[in-house]
């Protein structure tokens, strides 16, 4: 069943979209141009980002341009997305080799070469027209688990297998 968005709902995940992908193009100034004056960023794990528009111009300015947002090979999955008037949800499997450093997800952390896929969830706020929050959430577990930095030795943590649940739900989610 295809959703049917409102024109207010279309403009949200327009603009959410311009934004991510001005993220994966290294473009700072468009990035920044899609939020409001005073948004913030918390990537929960990690609690890294930024309260504030300069805050957050730091927060992308050390990422960016130094090519630690995301890795070249990065792939989304999208597995649900939910809009209202001021929120869009998305709700993702995260993959991608953890060849550079990613500076949001795994900070200060070299490079290994392993393979990371994960769910993550995105919560993104809106206000006339723009990002006022982002609020990333991610099993930090799961993800050094999978670069080789965890032993998950009688812990009730997994790798691979959380993307691979996810995208069989997905799988059986479609209608």
């Amino acid at each position: 069943m295809k959703k049917i968005l409102t024109n207010e709902q279309q403009a949200i995940k327009q603009q959410f979209q311009a934004h991510i992908d001005a993220e994966m193009r290294g473009d700072l100034d468009t990035t920044l141009s899609t939020m409001t004056a005073d948004p913030h960023l918390n990537n929960i794990p990690t609690l890294i980002g930024g309260i504030g528009q300069e805050a957050v111009r730091s927060f992308y300015s050390k990422l960016i341009p130094v090519n630690k947002f995301f890795p070249a090979d990065t792939e989304m999955v999208p597995v649900s997305q939910t809009i209202d008037q001021n929120q869009l949800v998305d709700e993702l499997i995260f993959k991608f080799t953890h060849n550079t450093e990613i500076g949001w997800m795994l900070p200060n952390i070299a490079p290994t070469g392993k393979r990371v896929e994960i769910p993550l969830v995105v919560i993104v706020g809106f206000k006339d027209g723009k990002v006022t929050h982002e609020h990333i959430y991610w099993d930090q577990a799961s993800v050094l688990l999978q670069i080789g930095m965890l032993d998950a030795t009688g812990l009730p943590v997994y790798g691979m297998e959380t993307a691979a649940r996810m995208e069989e739900i997905r799988g059986l989610e479609k209608i």
